[in-house]
């Protein structure tokens, strides 16, 4: 069979003509990304992505003119809703949820905790301050950006269009712009065939609970009654760029440079010099992973467009497929970046890789993989005892303890809440590092959101001012404060809502003084903690805790361990666990 016929059946096999309801298009695609990348050669990759290409017109088709209910209910998470592309995130939700987000500054006035969270005081401000609108690389995100910024003018709000860009570069654009809010198309580093809605109030961070709350309820309650009065009748929401007024083009990138220039004495990282000094340090290599993500249209500016092929920019090509694989930060995913490092013989390197929306940034020196776990205290550690920075730090519970033990050393304090960095806002602005180990971080002076620019702005600060490459650096910090060794993982569950709670409340019997068997050797519980799901200490520091997901339907589990040979046995402990409790076979 050739490989047009090829495609085809598997086109036929996915797709029911005429029906965008029951048409699996993303298992289509999926399978054709495959193809494509076991193709022998460029003629043969073009065959199957010309086929990929018919699918995604399809999508498109679904994007635009799927009216139906979501299949999967919206709901505002951790950082804003995630769905199916087409089946559950399409222009007609899109619009939806803008309604919602507006129906808020509505009410703003007469309620004072919403104003508060909000940070408008009421719709005429919001109005007037504007919204920063932009998207990651995803299929569709031109047109679902179209469909949010329609409704916005529809209500006479104030546009400022970044198109494709980062998150964080997004948030400063709204504290450099002093708009009221933005919006971000993106499901962070999920899968291709996910689409997400991401909304930041105006402090750039993300949504308090008051916020997310009523968006979900406001937005489900739009899309089941077909109407709003935030959606005029008649709307065209597929109007373009051109015919949308007051719309203002913004350059994320800009505004992310104007405010870490404007805060640098907070925080100590000066852009400009740390810039100039990479492009005058022959013995310094750089590559960057983009993962085909928004950070692909920065990099070469965020750098200032060096003169040098120290810069080394990988995945940086157009491909909302992602190569086929998860784009996410991750030890498999680094691997490239550790290849590229290794072929050059600077003696000094960072590696990095970057997921599609630029909140998460993960490193290596070409030698070992530094994952946020480690490099948050670090950052913490360079902070402030290298710039001369007081203050406490800030880490989520599932984070490793590294940063714990070093701020003790310190005299400084430690803020741990539960997973979500929209948790940090408490100490926005006194913690001199927030950070998470899912390999988000960002630094006091900056935004309240994550961003993988400042963590990228870190890791080369740190090797031009130390002369030491990051794993170097981090073998002295555990020298002096200790070794930690901490894993994750997760398992997808099909319980959900109260039943999925109830089968994790059996954890309970796991409580203080409960001898826990870790490989051949029993331990005693020494501490639970239970803000985020039940983390379980052991009396050697070791630990495992489990929690639901915010954003999918999964459980996620995490270890640390104080020696490397028992990191593994602590996963297997909590597969265990998980598994008696019904939710792992």
């Amino acid at each position: 069979m050739d490989i047009q016929a090829a495609g085809q059946k598997i086109i036929n096999d996915c797709v029911v003509a005429g029906n965008h309801a029951d048409s699996d298009y993303f298992r289509a695609i999926n399978e054709l990304v495959h193809r494509r990348n076991e193709a022998a050669g460029e003629a043969e990759k073009q065959q199957w992505q010309e086929a990929m290409d018919r699918v995604y017109d399809l999508v498109r088709d679904e994007i635009l003119h799927n009216t139906n209910p979501p299949l999967a209910e919206v709901k505002f998470g951790t950082s804003g809703w995630r769905g199916r592309l087409g089946k559950d995130i399409n222009v007609h939700t899109t619009a939806s949820v803008t309604a919602a987000i507006l129906s808020l500054y509505r009410e703003a006035a007469d309620d004072p905790d919403l104003r508060a969270a909000l940070g408008v005081r009421d719709f005429a401000e919001m109005r007037q301050r504007g919204c920063v609108v932009g998207f990651d690389n995803r299929f569709g995100g031109e047109l679902l950006a179209l469909s949010a910024m329609n409704v916005l003018a529809a209500n006479g709000v104030r546009i400022f269009y970044a198109g494709e860009a980062t998150t964080g570069t997004l948030s400063a654009s709204v504290l450099e712009r002093k708009a009221a809010f933005s919006i971000n198309l993106t499901p962070s580093h999920n899968p291709l065939d996910y689409g997400g809605f991401k909304y930041n109030a105006a402090d750039a961070g993300p949504a308090a609970p008051i916020l997310t709350t009523r968006i979900t309820r406001r937005s489900r309650a739009i899309i089941e009654q077909g109407e709003s009065e935030f959606m005029p009748p008649g709307l065209d929401l597929q109007r373009s760029l051109a015919d949308i007024p007051g719309l203002q083009p913004e350059n994320a990138l800009t505004s992310w440079q104007e405010l870490v220039r404007k805060n640098g004495g907070r925080h100590g990282l000066d852009y400009d010099a740390i810039m100039t000094a990479f492009a005058a340090s022959p013995d310094l290599v750089v590559a960057i992973d983009s993962v085909h993500g928004a950070s692909r249209v920065h990099i070469r500016n965020l750098f200032k467009n060096p003169a040098t092929d120290r810069l080394l920019h990988l995945r940086g090509e157009k491909d909302v497929s992602f190569g086929g694989i998860a784009p996410e930060p991750s030890s498999a995913n680094i691997q490239p970046a550790i290849a590229a490092l290794n072929r050059r013989q600077q003696p000094f390197k960072i590696g990095a890789i970057i997921d599609p929306d630029g909140d998460r940034i993960r490193f290596t020196d070409g030698r070992q993989e530094i994952a946020m776990n480690q490099f948050g205290a670090m950052a913490y550690h360079f902070l402030h005892e290298i710039k001369g920075k007081k203050g406490l730090v800030a880490k989520t519970v599932a984070t490793s303890n590294l940063a714990n033990t070093i701020a003790e050393a310190l005299n400084e304090k430690v803020f741990e809440p539960k997973v979500g960095f929209k948790e940090f806002k408490p100490v926005i602005g006194q913690a001199l590092v927030c950070f998470e180990e899912s390999d988000g971080i960002t630094v006091i002076g900056h935004t309240p959101e994550k961003d993988a620019y400042i963590g990228l702005l870190l890791a080369m600060d740190m090797v031009l001012t130390l002369k030491k490459n990051l794993g170097e650096y981090l073998a002295e910090i555990e020298k002096t404060y200790g070794a930690y060794y901490p894993a994750r993982d997760a398992v997808a569950v099909s319980m959900h809502g109260a039943e999925l709670l109830a089968a994790l409340a059996r954890l309970e019997k796991y409580d203080r003084g409960t001898e826990v068997s870790i490989g051949n050797e029993n331990k005693r519980i020494k501490e639970v903690i239970t803000i985020d799901g039940r983390k379980m200490i052991f009396a050697d520091g070791s630990w495992i805790m489990i929690r639901p997901s915010g954003t999918e339907p999964k459980v996620r589990f995490y270890v640390e361990a104080r020696n490397a040979a028992e990191t593994p046995l602590l996963i297997k402990t909590a597969k265990s666990m998980l598994a008696e409790i019904g939710l792992l076979a």
